[in-house]
């Protein structure tokens, strides 16, 4: 599933690419058929991120009335994908949920999570589920903080929680982990505030770096060294699918286990 970087980066690109134009809508699949009945012809205005989840935000273009607006939350999940085609388009093969069709090209989006319209107090309900997403203006670490302070999970958990902090997976939890130093297994009431103030300081650095490289990129410069990435086309990191093999700073093996469902890795010598 892409983490939050990936959906900022997507939103921006896709503003850039539609924003202020009338959009031709359709579902191909029918899935959405209905609702982008009432999309199709309106003014594409906004596309943002919060977390994991996108937003898309339409006006019917009239200036000086009440302009119709409308929400389309979209969730990748793990198999959601958008294809972009130069215009005109090739006929939809396959299961198009949502095919947009703008000025000069367009969007399909194949089997997301979620692709439905919201009213804005879907939206205001979605965003009160949400903890502070590092990527954005408005977050505020109070509210994850909190969180983690008062809870005995474990904070490779809390981290991964989106009610806690929006937009992190399983690669930032556990690198920014790694960086601070942090064992995923230490209780959230046991993290001090000054390890969660570093952690949140390094999520405000490195997924800004996400959003304009298209990749996550964790591993410091003076510890570049050694092992390639887990994949050709992946990032180089410290722990993240590295189970079995030497820490980069320690030469420690580094573990992996189960949290909840997802595949954990750190290091036991420099995580405590």
């Amino acid at each position: 599933m892409p983490e939050g970087h990936a959906l900022h980066r997507l939103a921006r690109r896709q503003q850039r690419l539609l924003g202020g134009q009338r959009l031709s809508v359709s579902s191909p699949q029918g899935r959405f058929a209905h609702e982008a009945a009432l999309l199709d012809g309106m003014v594409f205005r906004r596309a943002e991120a919060w977390g994991k989840h996108l937003i898309h935000r339409y006006d019917d273009g009239r200036r000086g009335t009440a302009a119709t607006r409308r929400i389309v939350h979209i969730h990748l999940g793990i198999y959601g994908t958008f294809r972009e085609e130069a215009l005109p388009m090739p006929e939809p093969t396959g299961q198009v949920r949502m095919r947009l069709i703008g000025d000069v090209l367009g969007i399909d989006l194949r089997g997301p999570n979620a692709c439905e319209l919201y009213m804005p107090d879907d939206l205001d309900a979605l965003v009160a589920r949400l903890g502070p997403d590092p990527l954005r203006p408005d977050a505020d670490p109070e509210i994850a903080w909190r969180a983690v302070s008062r809870s005995r999970r474990a904070i490779g958990s809390l981290l991964m929680d989106q009610r806690v902090v929006a937009g992190i997976g399983n690669i930032y939890r556990a690198e920014v982990l790694f960086r601070a130093g942090v064992d995923p297994h230490r209780p959230g009431v046991a993290v001090s505030r000054d390890e969660f103030d570093e952690m949140w300081a390094d999520l405000l650095h490195l997924m800004p770096i996400g959003v304009r490289r298209g990749h996550i990129h964790v591993v410091r410069p003076s510890d570049d060294h050694g092992a390639p990435a887990y994949a050709p086309d992946r990032p180089r990191t410290y722990v993240y699918r590295r189970a079995g093999e030497p820490c980069r700073l320690c030469g420690t093996t580094v573990a992996s286990e189960q949290m909840e469902g997802r595949n954990l890795f750190w290091c036991p010598n420099c995580q405590r």
